[in-house]
């Protein structure tokens, strides 16, 4: 148990013992070699109630321990602590308009195609929404091998529906959107966040592109066999961040528990601000909270703006509020911000260790937030 742990409500010894449930479906789950290991955060009652690790990197026995502070390849959670991070930003800043067409920004995404498609009418918003019409997902780094390649790629893909129109969780959308961002700042999304997210936030674990003397003390994430045919050790996971040198708009960070503990804590204090600058915030505005956390269309989507919200089958269990935000990662990472509550859980786990097959992480999630919901 992390020592430090200690708010005004608990005692350092507290947590275990209040949380025991969810240390049950955390310690089965790695017995049922879902994960070999995991770290795991809650705010709750304004601060940290609980900040743990159960297991090891591997499932060797002489493999290192998790730690509350080991960061982790956090996959699509990039999408919201860094890529709409740094949209709500910008729009709080007005910098970006999120009904500007991404055409304005991207002109490939629009040069060469007919006059009535549809590419025309795509709009910043319906990429963070992900109704933008582009399909979810294609096997790029097959055919691409440098950045601007599958920047081409994603520029000239079809769109299968008009924007607007169709939900589909869209990682070239991602892509381009982060694209986007950078031609908005003049700066490469890595530095720009760095600068302007983390460092505010105290987030020094977080980041793109971990140092190589580092690796070792990241998790791996699978041993790949396919395409760099090594074991996959503090750096990315993704294909297409690896081709995009670590940092996509959709993927590439690494974080862990404290640093995403506290991007919750600012995400709370902002919601819960009574003023424009809001309470205890240090970046966003109450009002931009509200507007990202708006439900998007079309009808039975769960999208917000960069975020998702819960929906009847959501990996946040039955206990977190329709007004609630959160993101989950591919290698078995997740988000969960109860705007309502003031309470926001991090899971964070290397499920795709050696390999992609295990899907147990879709049964444990919902346990573990319905466990840690229960006992708060």
């Amino acid at each position: 148990m992390a020592n430090d742990i200690t708010t005004p409500a608990l005692s350092a010894a507290a947590p275990a013992r209040q949380f025991a449930a969810a240390y049950q479906v955390l310690g089965d789950a790695i017995a049922a070699r879902a994960f070999p290991g995991c770290a795991f955060g809650v705010v709750a009652r304004g601060g940290v109630v609980l900040e743990d690790a159960l297991g090891r990197f591997t499932y060797e026995e002489d493999a290192p321990a998790v730690t509350p502070q080991t960061v982790y390849d956090v996959a699509s959670l990039t999408k919201v602590a860094a890529t709409t991070a740094a949209a709500m930003l910008l729009h709080q800043r007005g910098l970006l308009d999120v009904d500007m067409p991404l055409g304005e920004l991207l002109p490939g995404f629009v040069v060469g195609r007919a006059p009535g498609e549809f590419a025309r009418h795509v709009k910043l918003r319906h990429l963070l929404a992900h109704n933008s019409g582009l399909p979810g997902y294609a096997e790029f780094f097959r055919t691409s091998t440098t950045p601007a390649a599958l920047y081409r790629a994603c520029l000239e893909l079809p769109l299968e529906a008009e924007p607007g129109a169709r939900a589909e969780y869209s990682d070239p959308g991602f892509i381009l959107l982060g694209k986007a961002l950078e031609v908005l700042t003049r700066e490469y999304l890595a530095s720009w966040v760095r600068r302007e997210v983390f460092a505010p936030l105290g987030m020094s674990s977080t980041g793109y592109c971990p140092a190589p003397s580092t690796r070792a003390a990241i998790p791996p994430t699978e041993e790949d066999r396919t395409l760099r045919m090594r074991r996959i050790q503090g750096e990315v996971q993704d294909e297409h961040a690896w081709l995009l040198k670590g940092a996509g708009g959709h993927s590439g960070l690494f974080s862990n528990v404290p640093d995403l503990l506290s991007f919750a804590q600012e995400v709370l204090a902002a919601a819960t601000a009574t003023g424009s600058q809001g309470g205890a915030a240090r970046l966003f505005e109450k009002a931009t909270i509200d507007l990202f956390a708006e439900h998007q269309g079309p009808a039975g989507s769960s999208r917000a703006l960069g975020w998702d919200t819960p929906s009847q089958e959501s990996s946040s269990g039955r206990f977190f509020s329709p007004r609630s935000i959160g993101h989950l990662g591919f290698s078995g990472c997740s988000l969960w911000i109860d705007l309502e509550a003031g309470v926001a859980v991090v899971l964070l786990t290397n499920r795709t260790w050696p390999d992609r097959s295990c899907q147990l992480i879709r049964e444990i999630r919902p346990a573990f937030h319905n466990s840690i919901r229960q006992s708060i």
